[in-house]
């Protein structure tokens, strides 16, 4: 052991408890999420799979190999199936997140985990146990130093993902501790994802999530055939909180204090509308206040009080997010989010289409839509709304939402993934029966064996 170093690094002691997991050992309302977490990411894989970024992402894989690209004939290597259903759950921004990250883990490690074992281990249990523990790693990751990867200029779901997708895959393929922990290692230097697309709408925030997939399975791939990693690679003085946040000093305990007693995959929300998560509190007031018999024309103003963390993403450069430049950048247009769930009662996929986004009534209202910083707003740890309009005729209205609609205060139900998923697939261009197959094929995956084939074309 080399001098300064830790006797026990914390990925050791993650690995450890990762181990000590068996099929069966999981709480129910760990395997229910699971369960949901498989039905959203599915359904999203399909809705994306004739956009044109996942064409893209599909034609520069040169990979082939024998697992499901979810929604399409052609199939590649596990790597390149996982990059590719991962950037397409990711996609649309209509995935799950974890409120106290934030971070997007069902389209990196669902991805991830069913590819490795299709190709791999098509043991239902362990894909299982996989999607569990590598959930939860991301997750648990996202907490150690809260909210400095974002304020550095990286994504979370990418670095952490990376990591999240090797815990995941290792499990799932039964690798020893050694194994678990020279995986980390490796996949630290493969972590990455800068958040750059802010600027102009561009798709790499979309490749995150597929990129982490991808690298996950490579680096517990090389980690079971001996390939070894730094064991400091999370708390290191060049390690992943270093590199990414800035500093070595964090909350560690979060990540490994109560693993496997403790499961925070079960507070995972569910987003209502396929945008940036820290928005949906701000649709659900506006489209009170249009429920209230208010029209665009009736507002001067309207001002959203605002955590300072959400600022750099959702509100600025103003003009920009009142008037956003194209489709994806609007889905981080708080501003012109708000305004089109006034006008139109929601937001849905078809929101951002480049005829939506010009749509003269909504970008009138997103012009009157102003913020200010509330100092003492909760997130991340809870993820709130709020509007104040002033009228034509010098009334001033207001609307607040205490949380977000999904999320662990206000969980959507079984019925309502499914509801989701049936119309996710619909926009993808599934059937009916193509939809009622899935939904058969996912209710006895985790108990069975891993076949994707039906999920192709």
């Amino acid at each position: 052991m080399a001098s300064g170093l830790p006797r026990i690094s914390v990925a050791e002691t993650l690995a450890e408890k990762i181990v000590a997991l068996t099929p069966g050992t999981l709480p129910e309302a760990t395997v229910r999420k699971c369960e949901d977490l498989l039905i959203d990411v599915v359904g999203l894989c399909i809705t994306a799979r004739n956009e044109d970024y996942i064409r893209s992402a599909l034609a520069g894989c040169d990979d082939d190999g024998r697992c499901t690209a979810i929604g399409h004939k052609r199939t590649l290597s596990a790597a390149g199936a996982a990059f590719v259903n991962g950037t397409a759950a990711h996609g649309e921004d209509f995935d799950d997140t974890f409120e106290g990250g934030p971070v997007h883990a069902g389209s990196v490690i669902v991805p991830a985990v069913l590819a490795a074992c299709e190709r791999h281990n098509p043991d239902g249990r362990m894909a299982l146990i996989g999607i569990a523990v590598g959930t939860e790693v991301l997750c648990r990751l996202s907490l150690v130093v809260s909210k400095a990867v974002h304020k550095a200029g990286f994504h979370p779901t990418a670095i952490f993902g990376a990591l999240g997708a090797a815990a995941g895959v290792s499990a799932a393929l039964g690798l020893n501790a050694r194994q678990i922990v020279d995986a980390l290692g490796v996949a630290g230097s493969m972590a990455g994802g800068i958040i750059e697309y802010l600027a102009e709408g561009a798709w790499t925030k979309r490749l995150h999530a597929g990129w982490a997939a991808q690298s996950g399975i490579r680096a517990a791939l090389l980690a079971r055939a001996g390939f070894v990693g730094p064991r400091t690679v999370l708390e290191g003085a060049h390690g992943l909180f270093h590199g990414f946040a800035r500093t070595t000093q964090g909350d560690y305990d979060a990540l490994t204090g109560d693993f496997g007693t403790r499961w925070v995959t079960d507070t995972l929300a569910f987003k209502p509308y396929p945008c940036g998560t820290m928005a949906q509190p701000y649709i659900d007031c506006a489209r009170r206040l249009a429920a209230r018999g208010i029209k665009p024309e009736d507002v001067v103003e309207i001002v959203c009080e605002v955590a300072e963390g959400t600022v750099h993403r959702l509100w600025e450069p103003l003009v920009d997010k009142q008037r956003p430049a194209n489709g994806y950048a609007a889905k981080f247009a708080a501003p012109y989010l708000l305004a089109a769930g006034f006008v139109h009662g929601g937001v849905g996929l078809g929101a951002f289409t480049e005829s939506a986004i010009r749509d003269e009534r909504v970008l009138a209202l997103a012009a009157k839509v102003k913020f200010v910083i509330d100092p003492v707003n909760p997130y991340p740890n809870n993820y709130t709304g709020h509007v104040r309009a002033t009228l034509n005729d010098g009334s001033v209205v207001e609307e607040r939402q205490p949380h977000l609609r999904g999320g662990a205060r206000e969980p959507l139900t079984r019925q309502d993934v499914i509801d989701k998923f049936r119309l996710n697939a619909e926009y993808g261009g599934w059937s009916a029966a193509q939809s009622d197959a899935a939904l058969q094929l996912m209710a006895r995956l985790y108990n069975g064996r891993i076949d994707l084939s039906s999920f192709r074309g």
